[in-house]
């Protein structure tokens, strides 16, 4: 992605030099569900839970000039990708008569709060839909490459724009209902639902690069292939085997790596707001 001299966003709270005080729970996009996918499949042993949780408090630790470098250069990258989300979802909400109200991406180190609750590195990147902040610890960018494999600048694009993608939903209405539905109905039967908001997400961070490059000619095939190994490499059908060794579909909450990938192409080929509605009955049947 061309984004060297770009303007970057003026939405940003930076917190990487505020100590976050204590948390209590990591929460855990890829640590966590690797300790919660061990105690669910393996016989719920609580003091063991207790045990792993706690190792996965964030350390603070002093980072070298280089990492800091690295880590500056990474700020400046996801500030230029918040700005072109503005951008175009801007554009896109315009061209429906809605106003885009832009959220802020807060970015912190180790550990900070958010109007959900705690946040730490472990928490992986999130959306909070109380204060409508983006969270992000950037060593989620130093994980994927290291954990999975997933390098290139895009891969974090692809990051930064399904959590925007969650704010559209928020926008839109979408997340209100499913908190409703999640008062009405079991945690396996919402797990369902979630799968669906989260692809949904994935669709709508492919519509953002589709409309990118179209506004912006600063997209290129290898970028839209790093995403899309960054989303193979996060399916929850992934993630549960290399925890486990099993794969449990009842208790996915984002969707396979399939599944993951198909959503963010097909919100990317078409650009169409129209082809994501995952929650359509049959919408969502990839395996």
């Amino acid at each position: 992605m061309q984004w060297l001299g770009r303007q970057g966003s003026d939405n940003v709270d930076d917190r990487r030099g505020i100590t976050g005080g204590h948390v209590a729970f990591g929460g855990g996009i890829i640590g966590v569900i690797f300790i919660l996918a061990k105690f669910l499949l393996g016989g719920g042993d609580v003091n063991q839970l207790q045990h792993d949780l706690q190792q996965q408090q964030p350390q603070q630790q002093e980072m070298t000039a280089e990492q800091k470098a690295a880590d500056d250069k990474e700020a400046s990258f996801v500030k230029v990708v918040l700005k072109d989300t503005e951008d175009v979802w801007s554009k896109i909400f315009g061209d429906m008569g809605k106003t885009y109200t832009k959220p802020t991406l807060v970015l912190f180190r180790d550990a900070t709060t958010s109007g959900c609750g705690e946040a730490s590195s472990q928490s992986g990147p999130f959306y909070c839909p109380v204060d409508h902040d983006v969270y992000i610890d950037l060593s989620f960018a130093q994980e994927l490459n290291d954990r999975f494999n997933v390098g290139g600048e895009f891969a974090m694009a692809y990051v930064v724009a399904h959590e925007v993608g969650h704010h559209v939903q928020y926008l839109l209405g979408t997340t209100q209902k499913l908190q409703k539905i999640q008062q009405e109905v079991s945690e396996t039967e919402y797990n369902k639902y979630s799968v669906k908001l989260e692809l949904q997400a994935d669709f709508y961070a492919g519509v953002w690069a589709h409309y990118d490059q179209q506004m912006k000619n600063v997209i290129d095939p290898n970028d839209i292939e790093q995403a899309l190994t960054a989303a193979n490499a996060i399916g929850d059908d992934r993630l549960q085997k290399a925890a486990t060794g099993t794969v449990t579909p009842d208790a996915f909450t984002h969707g396979t790596s399939a599944q993951r990938m198909y959503w963010f192409k097909k919100g990317y080929e078409t650009g169409d707001l129209g082809q994501g509605d995952t929650f359509a009955t049959g919408a969502v049947t990839m395996r």
